[in-house]
């Protein structure tokens, strides 16, 4: 068994804005209880509540128990701990467009330079200017202060950048951290162990032995009711930030070191080499889809327009055919495909290398595959390398394509941490390795917009797919017209 070394971060003050809504109880809370369960922070560090609704101390400390108990699945929570635990925790009632609130949080926090002073806004984009504009009071701010944006952060590169130039009116582009989960999961920076750690796959991660590149990232329940879903769609949504981040993860060049910066500038290179998706490309390159519902004697799935209580063309899926223009990769097609109500919850990524060049097993029964190499974010986190081997047993060749599996669970025999455990400690630590930099953050919205604004002008209507499926099926001819297939059963020892 391996275990993890435990590394305490200095005592901190981590206002959270929008402290009584989903993300917080969901989330947060049971990531940061986590944390203090395994010693990474103890009762001289405080979490300070600041949302509209009247909460006095003692009932924000039981939404976080309750927050817990309810997140954190069947293991038990030891009530002399968790009641440690929720003394970190204090509120203020503040309405953050009023002044009146903002006297109480200044007279909680501590003037002491030891304490990290850190601000998250889980609140909606529109109140980071006015929050902002608050704590650049000399109160608030201090040159080491941190504060943490939560997506969506804009719908378009105009909007983003309005968003970004008023927090940077108040803080600077260090002290500013901008939060994509997927970034966080072990998995992801597995990738980065995967690539750079190992002699193995450098000298063969290029366009000379890839074929192309598959990034899922699939859900299998709806969106509900979501408002915030309905305005942004599954492009905005997911492959504006989590698919692209993890495309870049893939395509990058080596960074000269773990540093947060040589990281995020090998990162951009790889967005600012995308090649634009514009005019009939868009027609022929992506594809979009909302889910419609099932209706059967043994089951009843609502439609997208159903959930939502009215017709709307927001995209509930979208695949794109996507190329990166330069050396390393040029001619290698970089799948991307994510939606809601498909067949299973599955986030990964298919390396396929190409074929060998000739084959000597003439008389074999069964041909050579490509080698395949996929690495799964979730669920069931592992990494998976798909090789050619002969069946046991006499009576001639059998070629058979066999995975060398490894299972996180298994092999560690511990509990995987959720991605906001790290990311929200990493912000106290001042290590922002694992945020999206601004300039990432508006090359991105760069190649996504004419999509977009593609889409828009066509005035198509998003194709209709069955919830419970793998999206429309010009999805599959998207890929198929190139002769390739989308890796969907990966629990099958024998998936092409």
């Amino acid at each position: 068994m391996v275990s993890s070394r435990i590394i305490p971060v200095p005592p901190f003050d981590y206002v959270v804005f929008g402290a009584t809504g989903d993300l917080t109880k969901r989330k947060l809370i049971p990531a940061l209880f986590h944390r203090f369960m395994d010693g990474q922070f103890d009762e001289n560090s405080r979490i300070i509540g600041v949302s509209r609704s009247e909460m006095t101390d003692a009932e924000f400390q039981k939404l976080a128990s309750d927050a817990v108990k309810t997140h954190l699945g069947a293991k038990p929570v030891d009530a002399a701990e968790l009641k440690r635990f929720a003394s970190c925790f204090s509120y203020i009632a503040n309405d953050v467009t009023d002044k009146t609130g903002w006297k109480e949080l200044s007279a909680s926090l501590r003037d002491d330079d030891e304490v990290v002073r850190a601000f998250y806004l889980a609140v909606a984009p529109s109140l980071f200017e006015p929050i902002c504009e608050y704590l650049a009071q000399k109160n608030y701010w201090r040159p080491d202060a941190r504060v943490v944006l939560e997506k969506p952060l804009g719908h378009d590169l105009e909007s983003s950048q309005k968003i970004n130039d008023a927090v940077g009116r108040v803080f600077s582009e260090d002290q500013v951290y901008r939060i994509d989960h997927y970034l966080g999961k072990e998995t992801v920076q597995n990738l980065l162990a995967l690539r750079f750690a190992n002699t193995l796959f450098e000298p063969i991660w290029n366009s000379a032995h890839i074929d192309h590149v598959q990034i899922t990232v699939a859900e299998s329940i709806g969106s509900g009711d979501r408002g915030y879903y309905d305005k942004a769609g599954a492009l905005r949504d997911m492959v504006q930030n989590h698919i692209l981040q993890l495309l870049c993860l893939v395509a990058m060049e080596p960074p000269a070191s773990d540093e947060a910066n040589a990281l995020r500038d090998e990162k951009l290179k790889v967005l600012r080499a995308l090649k634009p998706i514009t005019g009939p490309d868009v027609a022929t390159h992506t594809v979009r889809g909302q889910y419609a519902g099932v209706q059967s004697e043994t089951t009843k799935v609502p439609s997208y327009a159903e959930e939502l209580g009215h017709d709307t063309d927001t995209e509930t899926f979208v695949a794109i055919k996507s190329e990166i223009e330069n050396w390393r990769w040029k001619g290698v097609p970089f799948y991307l495909r994510t939606g809601k109500r498909l067949a299973r919850r599955m986030s990964e990524i298919v390396i396929q290398f190409r074929p060998i060049p000739h084959s000597i097993f003439e008389h074999a029964q069964g041909s050579p595959r490509p080698n395949q190499l996929v690495i799964r974010l979730q669920p069931n986190e592992g990494v998976k390398l798909f090789l050619m081997i002969k069946d046991p047993g006499p009576g001639g060749m059998r070629l058979r394509a066999v995975p060398l599996n490894l299972s996180f669970a298994e092999t560690f025999e511990e509990r995987m941490p959720e991605a906001y455990e790290r990311l929200l400690l990493d912000v106290i630590r001042g290590n922002q390795t694992l945020f999206m930099r601004r300039d990432e953050l508006e090359a991105a919205w760069r190649w996504v917009d004419p999509i977009r604004e593609a889409w828009d002008a066509a005035h198509d209507r998003p194709q209709s797919y069955t919830a419970g499926t793998w999206g429309p099926t010009s999805a599959i001819a998207l890929i198929e017209r190139d002769g390739r297939t989308w890796h969907e059963d990966n629990d099958d020892p024998e998936a092409p």
